[in-house]
């Protein structure tokens, strides 16, 4: 089950709710009782890793992302292009 953040809009007060997809929103502010509660959007609490996953994915340290490593194939290329013009 998902963990919603709700805000209200009267007092401000933040909370939590653990609830299924299928429930309705929160309405109702615990604190000072008026319906003024608000759903957030908020980033996801998991990262999809381990194996099966494509490999340039979630990266990180010194580990390159291979799609995005244009800067070595870059340098190779230009290289290449060079030896072939003083030919």
């Amino acid at each position: 089950m998902p963990i919603y953040e709700y805000q209200c809009e009267s007092c401000g007060h933040a909370l939590e709710a653990l609830q299924r997809l299928s429930d309705d929103p929160l309405v109702d502010c615990p604190a000072c009782n008026k319906p003024a509660l608000k759903k957030q959007i908020s980033a996801a609490g998991f990262r999809l890793k381990g194996g099966g996953w494509y490999e340039t994915d979630f990266k990180s340290g010194n580990k390159k992302n291979l799609a995005g490593d244009s800067g070595s194939s870059a340098s190779s290329s230009s290289s290449s292009s060079g030896s072939k013009a003083a030919d």
